[in-house]
């Protein structure tokens, strides 16, 4: 199965990602209830009918150019990581306006052992609007391909992980099949607004 799993992922242009080459050792900390995050309410929030994560970075002592230049390096730079597709670009690119907008298509890695590999393609977009000072940021257009190799399925976040989708109907657990994609969405977003605040500071 992985051969076939590995064979599927070179025809479409991809490589099969044996694991998230951004997630580290120390973002596996197991707390009293490692799932709590995800089971928030409104942890995937929904704006205007659209699955849409907000985050707004300072960026002490950075005017807008600074800010923008910034940013742009690092979303060009993401297009060129491992676990990226050649369909992921740098869309849009407003020197005037200070607005970048990153488009990706990825592999997103929910489980990879000897004998297993669960991952889907990831497509989302992340734009940033610059600032003296700050940078907007907004992750949407999200939604997945999955199971390629077998039976491709396709699915938009608005109707997969959110608190409707996402959690069992007491909002107690994450759900049995689409909770995994809640889960690992929101450490995806999690890292890119963490890596931009980090470069921004």
């Amino acid at each position: 199965m992985k051969k076939i799993v590995l064979a599927i992922a070179l025809a479409v242009g991809m490589p099969a990602m044996a694991q998230n080459t951004w997630e580290m050792p120390e973002q596996t900390a197991t707390p009293v209830n490692p799932d709590q995050k995800y089971l928030e309410p409104g942890a995937v929030p929904v704006v205007d009918g659209k699955v849409a994560f907000k985050t707004t970075i300072d960026a002490p002592g950075k005017d807008a150019q600074q800010v923008y230049d910034i940013v742009k390096q690092y979303l060009l730079k993401m297009t060129k990581e491992p676990n990226q597709s050649e369909q992921s670009r740098l869309a849009v690119d407003n020197p005037e306006q200070k607005q970048l907008i990153g488009t990706y298509q990825e592999w997103l890695v929910f489980k990879s052992t000897a004998l297993v590999l669960d991952q889907t393609r990831l497509f989302y977009a992340l734009a940033v609007d610059c600032f003296d000072g700050k940078a907007e940021v907004t992750m949407t257009n999200i939604h997945y391909l999955y199971e390629e190799e077998r039976a491709p399925q396709s699915f938009k976040a608005e109707e997969w992980i959110t608190d409707e989708y996402g959690l069992n109907k007491k909002k107690t657990k994450l759900a049995r099949v689409s909770g995994k994609f809640r889960r690992k969405t929101i450490d995806r977003k999690d890292y890119l607004f963490n890596k931009l605040e980090s470069l921004l500071k």
